[in-house]
């Protein structure tokens, strides 16, 4: 019954609003017929919203979650972007090696073990370095270098972060005076290494010996460059 009634009631709505334009008072009817069309609208939204609870999702929720992922995606590619790796980049750190230039070179006339000499090098520079294979040592003005001992050959390169200090031992003179040549000597000369045998290892260091100066005789070794100073003292 309901929908036979609608009929007729759609059809006078439809005639009464002919007969508005007709005669001229359109534009009142039109002012007049606002708050039903806001009704409506407002009606078509509600219901639009509470489809939206109902299914948990919409085209402007759709939208908005686009928008939000872009959004999203812009900033990550920002954060990870070529400004980020560069400053990494920037702060690693090179490899150097340690020589007169970069480190303190200190020499010590060590009481045991008897007839040796302790030299200390310390990484005062701003970058890791490495110290490489065996000091070569001379006095005054010798023409010969000094052997080192292979059995104190450590497993790796001694590498020094700044401030750390590394040693080596010199044995001045056999302890059963069975060395020839005995001398003293008053200045002492510390050469360094490179990364290949008997290269350039760059600047070399005179640390300083006492008054009187050292004995030394043919027995004169040197050991390797060692991290343990301990390694050095039970040598």
């Amino acid at each position: 019954m309901r929908i036979r009634l609608a009929a007729p009631a759609a059809a006078a709505l439809a005639a009464l609003a002919l007969t508005a334009c007709q005669d001229g008072s359109g534009t009142k009817d039109e002012g007049a017929s606002t708050p039903a069309a806001a009704t409506v609208a407002s009606s078509g939204q509600k219901q639009a919203e509470e489809a939206t609870t109902d299914s948990g999702t919409s085209a402007g929720a759709d939208s908005a979650s686009g928008t939000t992922a872009t959004t999203t995606k812009t900033t990550g590619s920002k954060a990870t972007g070529s400004k980020a790796t560069g400053s990494k980049k920037a702060k690693s750190p090179g490899r150097v090696l340690c020589n007169g230039s970069n480190t303190k070179v200190t020499a010590q006339v060590l009481q045991r073990p008897l007839n040796h000499l302790l030299l200390t090098v310390k990484n005062t520079g701003g970058k890791v370095c490495d110290l490489t294979y065996f000091p070569y040592v001379r006095f005054d003005e010798m023409q010969w270098a000094p052997p080192a001992d292979k059995n104190t050959q450590p497993q790796a390169v001694t590498t020094l972060a700044p401030g750390e200090s590394g040693y080596a031992g010199v044995r001045l003179s056999a302890a059963d005076g069975s060395g020839s040549g005995g001398t003293t000597g008053k200045k002492l000369t510390v050469m360094f290494q490179g990364m290949t045998p008997n290269s350039d290892g760059g600047a070399s260091a005179t640390p300083k010996l006492p008054a009187k100066g050292v004995y030394y005789d043919s027995s004169l070794t040197v050991t390797w460059w060692q991290r343990d100073l301990n390694d050095v003292l039970s040598w």
